[in-house]
């Protein structure tokens, strides 16, 4: 089931802003699915590039900065730390998950402001800017909320408005507030350069119409229909804290850096050239974005397409010299645009949105401490928003958790295996077989290339629903060939329906790895003997010269196991498997409940 010919594979997830632990709703977005879709693309065959790290420039720091009276950098070191631990313990298979405040980061995202600087794409312009009346500090367009003028939406941000997806400026919204401390803020001429976004409405227009029937539908439509209104957008602000602006007269400038959201999408670049100068190759991460055939999918959740899909494109065909004003390329050379933006719809919790302040939440950590990981990882493969805003309940985690991981795919694997432990000891050898072995075994092998066609196209609920439909065949066929009754009556016959069970039971295996790997990993064990088949990733300290060391997520996920089914090992001794999965009390589902409404 491997490719002919091996890819190049650039997986892409949004990088989590470090002002704080992630939830459940943030991974179900941008960090499960993308990994998720990498374990797959590795197992059939192809070369994958996972990239990404903590967001830590811009607003969203100083303000918790402020609020805990510390440093900006003490705020994104702590949370560095807790999103990365968070996301290991996720099983997140990152080639790299680094950082924004690298020296590396600053130095490529300096070089893609000049070249598309000298490529005329970036241009000067005074400006109105906000201010904090009673602090006097700028305020990011993405910290100021009012009334939209064009949809009348109430809670529309200084740059979009969510609602109508349009691009807009702080002084248009209609009665603005500080999301900060709810003041009308005042606004004052301020000098800052702009990336011309109109000089890509037609070269953007074609590529995102050359994607019609690949994309998700609401991804495709939503970005074209942001094309009608592309306006220049600000990629400096009055700020302390962020990139230097690469000009004289600017870069030892205090007020003045590099917004964040400009930086944040350049990190995919920068992050693969970090892996590489760390992989003892460092030209290695051109097979992934100089090379015409590779291919780059972006995981998000759909706040984050306009970005995705609009300015970083913008950005890409600029450096490349490829809008209304051609240009030159800089020595990155010419970059790939997205093969895809893979977005996900938002997950609400118990009926109620998201919110750290009113604690309608439940931070990854605590979520680990109390389920299993891969609980977790099957409820937003099978039932999160992948194409439509999902809710999130504790009733139907439980009932998923208790009916179809540990009644149906942990039951089998223990029937199975314990029936074979306890009667023979060892995987049997397989007698004459029947045509309902036969067929077990053909849909079985079949399952590889239909999951493997929904895996490849991130559609991830139809890819484990497919799954657990092999696991209940398998189920069904162990029933009802009922070895139990074939001890003494017929033990060769007993012995071919144990080896057919378990090589069903392998197969699953292998079609659930990229959905649940440590248990995957735990059935591998129970019918190979010891080995590393799912590749977790691991927390790395590095160092970078002059900077203090930090923690990067790494890990070693290329493998010789392939997407296909492979004959189990007759003769390989087995013993009693421990139970896969933990059985939830119902009890659960209160207490839980209990614990959003008591800070409410």
């Amino acid at each position: 089931m491997s490719s002919a010919t091996p890819k190049h594979i650039l997986a892409a997830p949004a990088w989590p802003y470090a002002n704080g632990p992630r939830h459940i709703g943030h991974v179900s977005g941008f960090a499960l699915p993308s990994d998720m879709f990498s374990r797959y693309q590795r197992m059939a065959g192809n070369k994958v590039l996972m990239v990404s790290g903590t967001d830590e420039h811009g607003t969203p720091i100083t303000v918790q900065a402020d609020k805990e009276g510390v440093a900006p950098r003490q705020v994104a070191d702590r949370y560095n730390k807790v999103i990365g631990t968070d996301l290991a313990n996720l099983g997140m298979s990152y080639n790299l998950f680094t950082r924004t405040t690298t020296r590396n980061h600053h130095a490529v995202t300096q070089e893609m402001f000049g070249t598309l600087l000298r490529n005329g794409y970036i241009f000067p312009r005074t400006t109105l800017g906000a201010v904090s009346p009673s602090t006097g500090r700028t305020l990011p367009d993405r910290y100021i909320e009012g009334t939209c003028p064009i949809c009348g939406y109430p809670s529309a941000r200084g740059d979009q408005c969510d609602n109508c997806g349009n691009q807009l400026d702080p002084t248009e919204l209609i009665d603005p507030k500080s999301k900060i401390n709810g003041e009308t803020p005042t606004f004052v001429d301020s000098e800052h350069y702009f990336l011309d976004l109109p000089a890509f409405t037609e070269v953007l227009g074609s590529w995102l119409q050359s994607k019609s029937g690949q994309w998700r539908p609401n991804v495709l439509k939503f970005s074209l229909n942001l094309l009608d209104d592309l306006r220049p957008r600000a990629i400096t602000r009055d700020l302390d804290w962020g990139v230097p602006v690469p000009l004289d007269g600017w870069r030892d400038r205090p007020d003045k850096k590099i917004y964040v959201w400009f930086d944040a999408v350049i990190g995919y670049l920068s992050a693969s050239i970090e892996w590489a100068r760390r992989s003892g190759d460092p030209d290695a991460w051109r097979a992934w974005w100089n090379d015409p055939g590779a291919e780059a999918y972006y995981f998000m959740g759909k706040d984050n397409i306009t970005f995705h899909s609009e300015i970083w494109p913008a950005i890409l065909l600029g450096y490349g010299g490829k809008g209304a004003k051609d240009g030159t390329p800089g020595p990155y050379g010419e970059l790939n645009l997205p093969s895809e933006v893979v977005s996900s719809e938002y997950l609400t919790m118990e009926g109620r949105k998201f919110s750290s302040s009113r604690q309608v939440v439940i931070y990854v950590q605590d979520f680990l401490e109390r389920y299993d990981v891969d609980a977790l990882r099957y409820y937003v493969a099978v039932a999160g928003p992948e194409n439509q805003d999902t809710d999130f309940t504790w009733r139907e985690f439980v009932r998923r958790n208790n009916d179809e991981l540990v009644a149906t795919w942990g039951n089998l694997v223990n029937r199975a295996v314990s029936f074979a432990a306890k009667n023979i000891g060892a995987i049997p050898e397989a007698g004459e077989l029947t045509s309902a072995d036969t067929e077990l075994l053909a849909s079985s092998r079949a399952s590889f290339a239909a999951v493997g066609e929904q895996l490849g196209r991130s559609h991830f609920k139809a890819a484990i629903t497919e799954a657990m439909r092999t696991v209940a065949e398998a189920n069904k066929y162990f029933s009802e060939q009922a070895p139990w009754k074939l001890r003494t009556s017929d033990p060769a016959r007993m012995r071919t329906v144990l080896h057919v069970a378990l090589q069903a039971v392998d197969d699953a295996k292998t079609l659930l790895t990229p959905f649940l790997p440590r248990s995957s990993q735990a059935v591998y064990e129970m019918l190979h003997g010891p080995g590393d088949w799912s590749g977790m990733p691991r927390i790395e300290t590095v160092d970078e010269a002059g900077e203090p060391s930090y923690p990067v997520i790494t890990g070693d996920y290329d493998t010789s196991f392939r997407w296909e089914s492979v004959p189990v090992t007759p003769g390989l001794k087995l013993s009693a498997p421990k139970p896969l999965f933990t059985k939830l009390d119902q009890s659960v589902v209160d207490e839980e409940i209990a614990r959003l409404s008591a800070d409410d």
